[in-house]
């Protein structure tokens, strides 16, 4: 009887789907195994290469085409019975408002950002919808659930923040080799090949000439009837040896660091290049981004690490490939981790400036994880998180609130155990997003323009899509397409003041009202003037607090470059990736409930965050868990534990 009213609650639901990658695909299929008869799906992408190895919905075949609708059609050739509506769109959209969300008895998120995240998850607190989470990396993933009122919601806890690194440190005093990815991605590539009118930090004043109107040429200006080779010869000396050697005569820089090398081709290449293969004419496939400098010299192992002169080859030879193949793309471009000349091009300059500063190089395969935030994913992962997801989407339907479950998925067992469950926690009551607790934010209001608090705050760590900014009864900007003409020339005018200067002036005491009413999100900040800010500590100008970011250690190897990151488990600590990833904190200092042991919401007491360090500080209290006795609990043992009445070790299928 039992088993007919859950297949009667499964085939009544409609259930959104955000994300057809990697958790995805296996979701997909597994809704569609377990009866699921209404499903629609939203994803913004389209197929790639690099998605095949994992994303089994998809083949080559595919490659180009809309994930949504391919996975669509694959399952509907086993099961095609079922309706499975496809958007080929950003859940960010503004179809996809409240009262689209108002529709589905439960969302089930697979995304790889945490933007998009917060986006879903307020639109499910304001549609009152239920929101099942999730993420992997590697071996590593989590599921959790989100229902207004009953539980925290995705932003109640802190939420590691996308790695930056200060401009001085990437231009002037790299140290670790990502420093050098990001030189090579986001300033050398994007200066040769992006939009020319894009800013950029690289200095492109020219060596050459004697007088000072020659000094101020920008060398990267192709001359008239120069060859390919030569152009990239000069670029090559420029930025590796004669912006070296500029470097170089700031003493003070030095007196701590090891001073680094100029490099020029000449002293590492003196002759021309040659090729082994004489692979150098056509695009292979008929495909421009399939063109390969590797190929063309005959170097055949991506997980090789190339010597110097190695690198300097690749570097001119991928350089003469673009302008030889490629040259009208040439202005357009940005950087591809499926572009295989990007690639090979971005490898080689970081590995050229690695050298200059004494840090060991990478393999092609290493710097193409780094410069794409790739981590690897592990399809068993992926498949067992969906698996986790449709169990919890099935309780949400149920209203079963009390066997509602976090549940991780370990890389290393714990306590026996490669699944750890853990219950909800209540609503954090110093959430900004779901309690509506104020934030502050200290700026200097004389020096920092509104354009700054919009970029920075607004859209960057509030994640907020079309704000209206007030100040009492003054409105300061807002953002959207019925706006007059006159309103629009208006509001751009105030972005370029500073706050003091607004038509109202924010000075230090001041409240302002941030409001996105897709998201149906409020918030009020408290402003408090400052005067000076740490340039390397604090970039932004700005500090805001109530909104935690979690500080992380920088790696070496950073694959997590431009992305979410994990922090302190009580069991480890991993980087992610570019998988649908954004693995969540389990706070340190909670003691971790096996699912057969309960822990009351009301438990949890003097839960607090602290500002300065962004860890979550919870007190348990110290009354002995409650054991429960689920019998849909799955027991999970590894190396044969024992079990006993009191210690039994439950896992959730």
């Amino acid at each position: 009887m039992e088993f007919e009213q859950q297949l009667e609650v499964i085939k009544s639901a409609k259930v959104l789907m955000v994300g057809a990658g990697g958790i995805g695909c296996e979701l997909l299929k597994t809704l569609a195994l377990s009866g699921f008869q209404d499903i629609h799906i939203i994803d913004m992408d389209t197929i790639e290469v690099s998605n095949l190895n994992r994303q089994f919905l998809f083949r080559q075949s595919h490659v180009g085409q809309s994930k949504a609708k391919v996975a669509r059609d694959a399952v509907l050739r086993f099961r095609p019975n079922i309706n499975i509506t496809p958007y080929h769109a950003n859940v960010k959209g503004p179809e996809f408002n409240i009262d689209f969300f108002k529709q589905f008895n439960v969302v089930l998120n697979g995304l790889d950002n945490l933007d998009a995240r917060r986006h879903v998850n307020r639109l499910c607190l304001a549609a009152g919808v239920p929101l099942v989470e999730s993420g992997t990396t590697g071996f590593l993933g989590q599921v959790t659930v989100h229902v207004k009122g009953k539980t925290e919601c995705y932003e109640c806890q802190p939420k590691p923040t996308p790695k930056s690194y200060p401009v001085c440190t990437i231009t002037s005093t790299p140290s670790k080799f990502v420093h050098c990815i990001v030189w090579a991605k986001d300033l050398l590539f994007a200066k040769l090949f992006g939009d020319k009118n894009q800013g950029n930090d690289l200095n492109t004043r020219s060596s050459d000439g004697a007088s000072s109107s020659d000094n101020a040429e920008d060398a990267f200006e192709r001359r008239a009837g120069e060859d390919s080779e030569h152009y990239g010869r000069r670029i090559y000396d420029h930025v590796f040896g004669y912006n070296i050697e500029m470097a170089l005569g700031n003493e003070e820089a030095w007196k701590n660091r090891d001073r680094p090398k100029p490099i020029y081709s000449g002293d590492v290449l003196p002759e021309k290049l040659s090729y082994q293969n004489g692979n150098v004419e056509d695009c292979p496939n008929g495909d421009p981004s399939s063109v390969s400098a590797m190929a063309s010299l005959g170097l055949k192992n991506p997980q090789d690490i190339w010597s110097l002169r190695e690198n300097t080859r690749v570097f001119l030879e991928a350089f003469k490939l673009f302008f030889g193949k490629r040259e009208k793309e040439i202005g357009n471009l940005i950087f591809d981790k499926d572009d295989q000349l990007a690639v090979e091009l971005v490898t080689a300059a970081a590995n050229i400036r690695a050298a200059s500063f004494g840090i060991p190089l990478h393999s092609l395969f290493e710097a193409k994880g780094i410069a794409g935030n790739i981590v690897h994913a592990v399809a068993t992962t992926n498949a067992i998180i969906a698996g986790l997801i449709v169990i919890e989407a099935i309780k949400v339907l149920r209203g079963e609130t009390n066997k509602y479950r976090m549940t991780y998925c370990l890389e290393h067992p714990a306590r026996k155990m490669l699944l750890m469950p853990v219950e909800p926690f209540e609503p954090n009551k110093s959430c900004y997003v779901c309690s509506e607790t104020p934030l502050s934010l200290e700026v200097n209001t004389r020096r920092s323009k509104l354009r700054d608090f919009v970029d920075k705050i607004v859209k960057s760590k509030l994640g907020m899509n079309l704000p209206i900014i007030m100040h009492g009864s003054t409105l300061l900007y807002e953002v959207g397409d019925d706006l007059e003409e006159d309103e629009v020339a208006n509001y751009t005018a105030n972005l370029e003041k500073v706050l003091a200067e607004l038509p109202s002036p924010v000075t230090s005491g001041s409240v302002l009202k941030v409001e996105d009413l897709q998201q149906e999100f409020t918030c009020n900040i408290n402003v408090k003037h400052r005067e000076n800010f740490d340039k390397e500590k604090e970039p932004d100008g700005m500090l805001l607090s109530g909104w935690t970011e979690i500080p992380t250690p920088e790696k070496e190897n950073d694959s997590s470059l431009g992305k979410e990151e994990i922090v302190s488990t009580p069991y480890q600590t991993a980087s992610l990736g570019t998988e649908n990833d954004d693995l969540e904190i389990i706070p340190a200092g909670v003691d971790i409930v096996p699912g057969g042991t309960k822990r009351k919401l009301s438990d949890i007491s003097n839960a607090t965050t602290s500002s300065s360090a962004g860890v979550l500080d919870v007190t348990v209290n110290s009354q002995k868990p409650e054991v429960i006795d689920d019998d849909n609990d799955v027991v999970v043992m590894i190396d044969g534990g024992n079990l006993n009445a009191n210690k039994k070790k439950k896992m959730l299928e």
